[in-house]
């Protein structure tokens, strides 16, 4: 008996995913939960699991192609699993199906699929915080939203496979066509209605000479080519996360203004409680005890009395964001970034941030992370400073309002004060945090008062709940 695999839906507003490798082939023995193949979706990455154990019998979506939710990608034949000699049979290559067979099947993926595009439409669909960011990417991007026109345009482009068909067929291009789905999204309705629409239009005079094709969008103004003709160049598609960040952080400085400050802040006696606490901490909680815990407490501390940081703007109105969630942006090699998020981090203790964060990193890296530990970040960390950086100047990740930067944390020699009044040279654990911020809610004098309180968490506390770990 075949137990069919199915794409999955990583997500309500996600109608497909994009098969990106096969991790294995027809004739392969799996066993229940064994990761299949990998798959991109405008949220997340992830590795889909076998259904049963058995024998893979036949791979139905080859690697690259976009398939609808719910459609079937391949057969496990759990018979197999009993020790039978199983032939896996021959993928079907896409091109042998007829025509009317393809577009049948693809008709009731759409059918599946049209809920979730019409469903919370008001809603935009949050980015992979992704990213976090410089994305910060990248990540939970926010339900609360409004995508930009740019951004809009790209997902009508990323329409089902049925809607790409017909727009092939008649000659549309998908951009022109007013979308009725979630955030701007082509439907099947939609190309059917324009097409009726053309059909009603009278003809259009033919142009005396073929116009040539515009190097620029007219809300570009101007546009430089990426290369020349014959220039010795490797070109490769984007990965969907890649193209969700480049959307995300242009609407992003198109909608705040931002504006970014420094602090230089002292983390020595942090370093000498970390250094002291973190191998008995490691062996009590099975996760390392890095810097990071410290500095999402420090955060979570200070925002709890400064409310305009953990906002978003709506309107002329002003969200206040009770929960305090702090998405942290990893980065994921070869991927882009993602941002998953640290719920009500102000009542997690240092242990449970240790873990929380230890645990949404390797999720990320391994493609487990959920497309719900992406939402909900009410403010972004990201931390350049783990590959040296001394401060950035991140872009918010919207609809916050706030993203701190982590410089690298150093022993830097600094002018100290004894009680005296006399100024010496001291060898201190420094690091640069910058805040950027989005100067139509938040003033430097808020931002700066926020950062005073982040630095005197930091500087100040004793840490005493690690006393139990020197």
């Amino acid at each position: 008996m075949a137990t069919e695999v199915v794409m999955p839906q990583m997500g309500e507003s996600i109608a497909e995913g994009t098969i990106t490798k096969w991790l294995v082939k027809p004739g392969d023995t799996v066993e229940r939960d064994q990761p299949l193949f990998e798959i991109s979706t405008d949220k997340v990455d992830a590795e889909i699991p076998s259904p049963v154990a058995g024998v893979l019998k036949e791979i139905k979506a080859e690697e690259g192609k976009t398939v609808p939710v719910n459609e079937v990608v391949a057969l496990v034949d759990e018979e197999g699993a009993a020790g039978g000699e199983s032939k896996a049979a021959e993928p079907q290559p896409a091109e042998d199906a007829a025509p009317a067979d393809e577009a049948e099947t693809e008709a009731k993926a759409e059918a599946k699929s049209e809920p979730a595009e019409t469903k919370d439409e008001a809603k935009a669909e949050p980015e992979a915080d992704e990213e976090p960011a410089p994305k910060a990417a990248g990540d939970d991007t926010g339900d609360d939203a409004e995508p930009p026109a740019d951004e809009a345009e790209r997902l009508r482009r990323y329409s089902s496979p049925l809607v790409r068909k017909i727009a092939q067929e008649e000659g549309i291009d998908l951009a022109e066509v007013d979308g009725t789905g979630v955030h701007g999204r082509v439907t099947k309705q939609d190309v059917l209605g324009y097409l009726e629409q053309r059909k009603a239009a009278p003809p259009k005079p033919a142009a005396a000479a073929a116009a040539p094709p515009p190097q620029a969008r007219p809300e570009d103004g101007f546009s430089v080519p990426a290369y020349s003709e014959g220039e010795n160049v490797e070109i490769e598609p984007m990965s969907k996360i890649r193209q969700i960040t480049a959307a995300h952080m242009r609407y992003s400085k198109n909608t705040s203004a931002h504006v970014t400050t420094v602090f230089h802040v002292d983390f020595s006696r942090v370093d000498r409680a970390r250094a002291r606490a973190k191998r008995k901490f490691a062996e009590a909680n099975d996760t390392k005890l890095s810097f990071m815990p410290f500095i999402f407490k420090a955060i979570a501390t200070a925002l709890k009395g400064h409310k305009s940081l953990n906002a978003s703007i709506d309107g002329t109105n002003i969200v206040y964001k009770k929960d305090i969630n702090i998405g942290m942006a990893v980065d994921v090699e070869g991927r882009g970034l993602l941002v998953p998020v640290l719920r009500n981090a102000d009542r997690l203790s240092l242990v449970g941030l240790a873990k929380t964060a230890n645990e949404l990193a390797e999720k990320a890296r391994s493609k487990k992370l959920s497309p719900d530990a992406l939402k909900g970040g009410t403010f972004t960390v990201t931390n350049p400073g783990v590959f040296g950086s001394l401060f950035g100047t991140p872009i918010i990740n919207q609809p916050q309002v706030a993203i701190i930067g982590i410089g690298t944390i150093e022993k830097r020699p600094v002018v100290i004060r004894d009680p005296d009044g006399n100024d010496a040279l001291a060898i201190k654990t420094m690091c640069y945090l910058s805040i950027t911020y989005d100067h139509r809610l938040v003033d430097g004098a808020d931002a700066d008062r926020f950062m005073i309180d982040v630095k005197k968490v930091i500087e100040e506390d004793s840490w005493s709940e690690l006393e139990s770990y020197y």
